[in-house]
């Protein structure tokens, strides 16, 4: 099926009219659809995958629209509660889809588990036991994941490092396919270190994955025209000038990267939660890599380039469509049907792009108008809700504290009581 990204007017929609728009787009059926998408899992389901649970909790699942990646659209899911950055990503990849969309690649999936040796007599002649035997350790670590090896995965290489002080550890490559892929290397891991500690000598310390998968990077450009990322009352060579100058500040100093990565993260992260992935691990990741030189860098850059603006991403990200979360919660399952990618490396480039998009839109924000005046304005609408504003209320009262520089919930209530008409006169009782 044909996919088209470019919903216009998709925001001015009700829900229910969304949701149909969606339905009828994806393929999907409506009510499969609705009941997915309303908290994605039950408090009987919930108490059989973490403890003590109580209860379960909502955010808002959204839709990111014009992404195309190597020109193929995509409809991305996004979970976030943060105002705004919705409407950013998709304004920004709209912007970007005038330049040709976001051009992708990713590594093959492979992750890195760490075997670590302690009291090693000799690291070097460990070190060198290890290269030498890889080829029988690699066997090893198959017969590990026999269902993996099935599926096209499996044991791709190893290294083994001096760490000083007696300590060494070994790095075991393995291709995770369509999965994260956190169990199944811990599963290698722990099936390997025997052998590895016969070869070494030493004690068998930790064995686990390293959430540091630059096995497993992704790489995002995109290229902006100057008529696309015009506006605001701003020409497109005034704005390509100052995100440029934005991201250098960002390339200069790590206090200014931090946010920086962090807008990006805003995007990214929303895809990775709507399609039941681990946030935790790829925001680890991706802020070990961001440090890797020593000093704490952006993941995204963009630079002038004639008359438009090119952008470049670069980062580890782990990310699976079987297994984990996919199979329990119905809203992560409808997450990865509206995306439809067919791999979990195709997920990550989508992922990625959203992520670009995000960066972009808050550069493009800061560098021009300030990015308080549209957050401020999408906060409002919480603030009403926050007073007690019910449907057409909402926009209402939110336009006017915005328009008077006063959002907060006490003057939402006066708003909201000022809107609201007067109880009718109650007649007083008649007289004994």
């Amino acid at each position: 099926m044909h996919r088209n990204s470019r919903w216009p007017g998709f925001y001015k929609l009700s829900i229910e009219e969304r949701r149909q728009v969606a339905a009828d787009s994806l393929g999907i059926g409506m009510s499969e659809l609705s009941g997915a998408l309303e908290g994605g899992l039950h408090s009987e389901k919930a108490d059989k995958i973490i403890e003590n649970v109580v209860g379960t909790f909502s955010l808002p699942f959204a839709l990111a629209l014009n992404v195309k990646v190597n020109g193929t659209d995509y409809i991305a899911p996004m979970v976030v509660e943060e105002p705004s950055v919705v409407a950013a990503a998709s304004n920004a990849a709209k912007m970007i889809r005038e330049g040709g969309g976001f051009q992708a690649e990713a590594d093959p999936p492979v992750m890195i588990a760490q075997v670590q040796l302690d009291a090693v007599p000799d690291s070097a002649t460990a070190c060198e036991a290890v290269r030498r035997h890889q080829g029988e350790l690699c066997a090893l670590g198959d017969e590990q994941v026999p269902g993996l090896v099935r599926r096209g995965g499996g044991m791709r290489g190893l290294e083994a490092r001096d760490l000083g002080e007696g300590m060494v550890v070994v790095h075991l490559f393995v291709d995770c396919r369509d999965a994260m892929g956190a169990n199944l290397v811990n599963t290698v891991a722990e099936g390997v270190s025997p052998r590895i500690q016969e070869l070494c000598g030493g004690e068998v310390g930790l064995r686990i994955l390293s959430n540091l998968c630059d096995q497993r990077k992704v790489r995002v450009r995109a290229r902006v025209p100057a008529a696309a990322i015009a506006g605001k009352g701003f020409e497109g060579a005034e704005v390509i000038d100052a995100v440029a100058r934005a991201s250098r500040f960002a390339e200069r100093d790590p206090y200014r990267a931090t946010t920086h990565n962090k807008g990006l993260m805003n995007g990214l992260d929303s895809v990775v939660i709507a399609t039941g992935n681990d946030w935790r691990a790829v925001e680890s990741g991706a802020h070990a890599y961001a440090a890797r030189s020593g000093q704490y860098a952006p993941l995204c850059t963009w630079k002038k380039d004639g008359d438009a603006l090119e952008g470049f991403l670069e980062m580890p990200l782990s990310l699976g469509t079987v297994g984990g979360p996919s199979r329990v919660h119905d809203g992560a399952r409808m997450g990865l049907r509206i995306v439809s990618v067919e791999s979990a490396t195709e997920l990550a480039m989508v992922a990625a792009s959203v992520g670009m998009a995000s960066n972009l839109a808050a550069l493009r924000a800061l560098a021009t108008e300030g990015i308080q005046r549209g957050h401020m304005a999408l906060h409002a609408r919480s603030v009403a809700i926050a007073a007690g504003a019910e449907g057409d209320e909402v926009e209402k009262v939110a336009s006017r504290i915005h328009a008077a520089g006063d959002i907060n919930v006490a003057t939402a209530q006066k708003v909201l009581v000022e809107l609201r008409p007067a109880p009718p006169a109650t007649a007083p009782p008649p007289a004994e």
